[in-house]
């Protein structure tokens, strides 16, 4: 049997936010994070209420399945509870939140999952993610349609496809049962870490030589270290032996304080639940979708004009670009014939037209008149002279440059 080696919970509200809108729970065998969307509408608020639903699944069960189940109802409940304060609460509206939970039953370990926080695996040194996104741009990615590394700058990463909150009364939530061994290091986090920390950068923190507690504050300082544009909530579970003391289960974030809202409006059983897409306060970190074949379609042709949009302001400036530079290099091209200078041409005196530089292949200048004069009669100095080239400033003082090299030679 594996068991709970030590265990961690840290959140930051980060250098951006003005509130803390991830919570964080580390218990006996259970443990998650949910970070909530919806801005001042709530997220906090959504994120609190999960916690705490959630956390009444932190108790014994017999059998893995068993225990997949009551994740996946402890988040419906959870589910349930944000639509009925949302209907007791209509400035909550549009508030929802992600979950990540794991839950350690033996040697094997039960993860249920919704949004785009994350559970990752460090096992041998190795790191590996075990979750799925459930955002826009990993629909995107699964369908072979972007890259993952276009996926980390699409304008639309931040849009999620499923969530706990006030749009589905039943959304669908991700469950699976894994082997885990001594040695095993379980991280949960926000995308306040994933979305700003690199997976090698994680990895190396998570490998290194320190306890659950130390490797947490090390991986929430590297997201404040690179900006920590979001709040940032990692929970870190080591597996192993001698098993760890029993002590009271530790909340982080929203979670850990008092809830704090407006008195409802009209009671909820006398309107029913309001179920809503849309958020009356948009939230620009991260905002939830409907996971609709449709939506998802129109978002898709949404992207493809913004593509073609970009790419016609792209075409547009790169064909004035490149007029510029052609009207540029032909203006530069008849200022130089309008210069004049005398020099050899096989041997013989020549005027030429244009200057005596060359670019590249292209030479810059052209004989315009080649004179009977050989360069060997001409006086030392006068050679010397011609060789190098004389410049004159028009073909008129080129003409009285050549008619004094004739006079020198009489």
């Amino acid at each position: 049997m594996a068991h709970v080696k030590a265990s961690a919970a840290v959140s930051h509200v980060g250098r951006v936010r003005a509130n803390n809108q991830d919570s964080g729970y580390a218990g006996h065998r259970l443990f998650f994070v949910a970070d909530g969307m919806g801005g001042h509408a709530g997220g906090d608020v959504a994120s609190a209420i999960a916690t705490h639903r959630i956390a009444e699944a932190d108790v014994d069960y017999a059998t893995g399945p068993e225990t997949a189940a009551a994740l996946e109802s402890a988040l419906l409940a959870a589910n349930r509870r944000i639509t009925e304060t949302v209907a007791d609460h209509s400035e909550l509206t549009g508030m929802g939140t992600t979950v990540s939970a794991l839950y350690l039953h033996d040697d094997r370990v039960v993860i249920a999952h919704i949004g785009d926080s994350r559970v990752y695996l460090l096992r041998s040194g190795e790191l590996s993610q075990i979750t799925i996104d459930h955002t826009f741009v990993q629909r995107l990615v699964d369908a072979g349609r972007i890259t993952a590394e276009e996926a980390m700058v699409h304008p639309r990463r931040s849009v999620l496809m499923r969530v706990l909150g006030d749009v589905e009364s039943k959304p669908d939530v991700d469950t699976m049962v894994l082997d885990t061994r001594p040695g095993d290091r379980w991280m949960m986090c926000s995308d306040g870490l994933s979305g700003v920390v690199a997976f090698d950068e994680i990895q190396e923190i998570l490998a290194a030589d320190a306890g659950a507690k130390q490797v947490a504050d090390r991986l929430v300082k590297a997201s404040l270290d690179g900006g920590a544009p979001d709040n940032v909530t990692v929970v870190v579970v080591d597996v192993g032996d001698p098993p760890a003391p029993d002590t009271p289960p530790q909340i982080v974030g929203s979670a850990a304080a008092p809830l704090a809202f407006g008195q409802p409006a009209e009671p909820a059983r006398s309107r029913g639940i309001f179920l809503t897409p849309f958020r009356p306060h948009p939230v620009q970190e991260t905002h939830f979708e409907p996971d609709s074949e449709d939506f998802f379609d129109e978002i898709i042709e949404e992207d493809a004009r913004r593509r073609r949009r970009r790419r016609f302001v792209w075409g547009f400036w790169i064909v004035l670009l490149i007029a510029a530079i052609v009207t540029v290099v032909v203006l530069a091209y008849q200022w130089t014939q309008t210069r004049y200078y005398v020099g050899d041409s096989d041997g013989r005196v020549a005027i030429y037209q244009g200057v005596q530089q060359d670019l590249g292949p292209i030479s810059l200048s052209e004989v315009y008149l080649e004179t009977e004069m050989d360069v060997a009669d001409l006086r030392t100095y006068d050679q010397q002279r011609v060789e190098q080239t004389i410049s004159a400033g028009s073909l008129e003082e080129a003409m009285q440059i050549v008619e004094r090299l004739e006079e020198s030679i009489d």
